[in-house]
């Protein structure tokens, strides 16, 4: 997967120009963002809430389309392609609400047969995933019923439903206890391990530095330093390589 100098400007309404106490009526949410994710890697986008971190993955995920330049996922534009990136992507986002009268049984087969998967695959892929994420035992209850973990490991199971090489996951331990966040981030790593391409965007140092081959740091939509976790932090720690981007991008100030 190859970003090439994605950007992406927003228009401010007068009540986000008070609350963000700013006259801008416009501003830069992705500013000519670059990087690659290759094959059985895992790669991270590291940054503080409102860096763009989201916007870009939804620019991957053809959510919402970039102002400039592009991005190619297995060889598919995101920008004259959407259709093909979406067959080979699966997306996950802590905003991602699934629909509350619906059951996790019902919504797995209804997003597997939006991917034409036979019905035998299904069967097999939902017992394995189902398995593995504790969703069995939830199966036949209503989303409105369950946990926010429990719907958080159903989106997850969802989104990887047509058993994508492609998985980009924005915050994805974002709001779970730490048992449920363990059992998500030994997933990505299982799905590494399958020579899958993985994305994840996250604020969270320690996770970062657990599963990710590489990382992007990017402060205020703009990549700042985007390397080897092993090249970044060879002189110190990565919170601290991260402020002291932040300071000298944001002019001294944390």
């Amino acid at each position: 997967m190859r970003a090439e100098n994605l950007r992406k400007t927003f228009r401010l309404s007068a009540k986000q120009q008070k609350l963000k106490k700013t006259k801008a009526k416009v501003i830069k949410a992705v500013d000519d963002l670059s990087f690659e994710a290759y094959e059985g890697e895992i790669f991270g986008l590291l940054g503080p809430n409102g860096a763009g971190k989201t916007t870009t993955l939804r620019m991957l995920a053809t959510l919402i389309k970039a102002d400039e330049g592009d991005a190619f996922v297995d060889g598919a534009s995101i920008r004259s392609q959407p259709d093909a990136v979406r067959a080979k992507i699966g997306f996950l986002t802590s905003e991602l609400k699934l629909e509350d009268f619906f059951t996790p049984n019902y919504l797995f087969d209804f997003f597997a047969n939006l991917h034409h998967i036979d019905q035998k695959t299904i069967g097999q892929r939902k017992r394995e995933l189902f398995a593995k994420f504790g969703v069995d035992e939830f199966a036949e209850v209503k989303v409105s019923n369950l946990s926010t973990g429990m719907k958080q490991k159903a989106s997850l199971v969802i989104s990887i439903v047509h058993d994508p090489n492609i998985i980009i996951f924005d915050e994805p331990t974002n709001g779970l206890d730490v048992l449920t966040a363990k059992v998500v981030t030994d997933f990505l790593l299982e799905l590494k391990a399958q020579g899958k391409t993985i994305i994840v965007s996250t604020h969270i140092f320690s996770l970062v530095e657990k599963i990710c081959d590489r990382a992007g740091i990017i402060i205020e939509g703009k990549m700042v330093a985007c390397d080897t976790l092993g090249a970044l932090t060879s002189e110190k720690p990565l919170e601290d390589v991260f402020f002291d981007l932040y300071a000298s991008t944001m002019g001294g100030a944390v």
